[in-house]
């Protein structure tokens, strides 16, 4: 998103305060944002506070002593997306019957920027027939419409018409201001550890947060392929618009990978699955003893070695991970050649500042020809759009050769 432009459109309701998150997030992304403000946004929140944080002037009085001539055709031409959050049923009734009384809806009927919609009122007002035809009518026009959140509302009822979290907005507006290059790929990414339990109590895994496997199925995403992200267990919020599935056991992963894996065009296995699983599990928890128990292990499949063994003549690209804390190279060499991978990302989780639990990633990618490319250390975000490049170039490279 960044070098992007971003308008932010506010209206009058409850909601307003939550697009001063909003404008924060989108900042910090590198987006150089920009606000506009109708006349009763402004009885909810003060343009200074959008000011200070956009680090830009506000618009919110078309007719004022410092406005720029033009600037309500000049925003939505030079600008890359529209979001207008919170947007009120009275603005959208504006927007779908080409009404333009003041700078933003003045502004929205010139713009050739992308517009994405964010509603939120009373939940009746919502439902309204006629706020419902409006919105069609946008959607029609090419509009994107976020649907409102579910929950309690500021009027004490509940239902739907709450404003959705800005992080939410801030994914969405990332989807639209990404490249559609992924268009039409199918990609299955695997997350997180797997758990094995050892007694109703206790269990084995191991450190992985799903960090790097979240983030490249949002990348995946945003960039237009149709995703399904097989997680194990984290505290993490699943990216907008994946087919999700939640599976705890090694045995729980295996079933949800194998299960239809030929449809995809890409499978990206970063989950750190468990090795062994307890040979038995306690029906009751262990009590302590004296003596120190043994628990017999048993090997669990393995996952990736099946999916490289199945995959034949298909012409799906299979990525691994590698986490080692010796001999980096080496292993993940090795684990490429045994299970027939297209390439391997490689890691070191012995340092501090990477791998595990941590924001950033610094991996090294091996490919089937023995190529090795090395990566600075950088967010795992960052990591995911350069893996994603490099996959769409095998994908391309592969397609052309047939």
């Amino acid at each position: 998103m960044e070098g992007k432009k971003v308008i932010v459109g506010v209206t009058g309701g409850i909601a307003a305060y939550k697009a001063a998150e909003l404008v924060r997030l989108l900042v910090k992304a590198g987006v150089h944002t920009q606000v506009a403000m109708t006349v009763n946004a402004t009885r909810f929140i003060t343009p200074l506070t959008f000011e200070a944080l956009s680090g830009n002037r506000v618009v919110w009085d078309m007719w004022s002593p410092d406005s720029v001539p033009m600037d309500h055709i000049n925003w939505g031409q030079d600008s890359d997306l529209i979001l207008i959050a919170p947007a009120t049923a009275n603005f959208i009734s504006k927007m779908a019957n080409g009404i333009g009384d003041d700078f933003l809806s003045t502004m929205i009927l010139a713009a050739t920027a992308k517009i994405l919609v964010c509603p939120s009122m009373n939940t009746q007002m919502f439902l309204n027939p006629a706020v419902q035809k409006n919105i069609r009518e946008l959607k029609e026009r090419g509009y994107v419409i976020m649907e409102p959140s579910e929950g309690d509302l500021a009027c004490g009822t509940e239902g739907p018409g709450r404003l959705p979290e800005p992080v939410d907005i801030l994914e969405q507006a990332r989807i639209l201001l990404s490249e559609q290059d992924l268009s039409g790929l199918r990609i299955l990414v695997t997350a997180g550890p797997t758990v094995e339990p050892i007694d109703p109590v206790r269990y084995i895994t191991n450190r992985s947060s799903g960090k790097m496997g979240y983030a490249l199925a949002g990348a995946a995403r945003r960039r237009g392929a149709d995703v399904k992200l097989v997680s194990g267990p984290t505290d993490l919020k699943p990216p907008a618009d994946v087919t999700f599935c939640r599976v705890k056991t090694t045995e729980e992963m295996k079933r949800a990978v194998l299960d239809g894996s030929e449809q995809y065009d890409v499978i990206i296995k970063a989950a750190a699955v468990s090795d062994y699983r307890p040979r038995e599990k306690a029906v009751q928890k262990l009590k302590k003893q004296k003596e120190i128990q043994s628990i017999e292990l048993v090997r669990n499949p393995d996952i990736l070695a099946e999916l490289g063994n199945k995959r034949g003549n298909s012409r799906c690209i299979l990525v691994g991970f590698a986490a080692e804390t010796e001999d980096l190279l080496a292993n993940a060499t090795e684990k490429l050649r045994q299970k027939n991978l297209d390439m391997i990302v490689a890691n070191d989780v012995s340092r501090e500042d990477a791998g595990f639990e941590s924001d950033n990633n610094l991996v090294k990618v091996i490919y089937r020809d023995g190529e090795m490319e090395e990566f600075p250390l950088m967010a795992k975000e960052e990591v995911a759009d350069q893996l994603l490049e490099r996959i769409k170039e095998l994908w391309e490279s592969r397609s052309s050769s047939r």
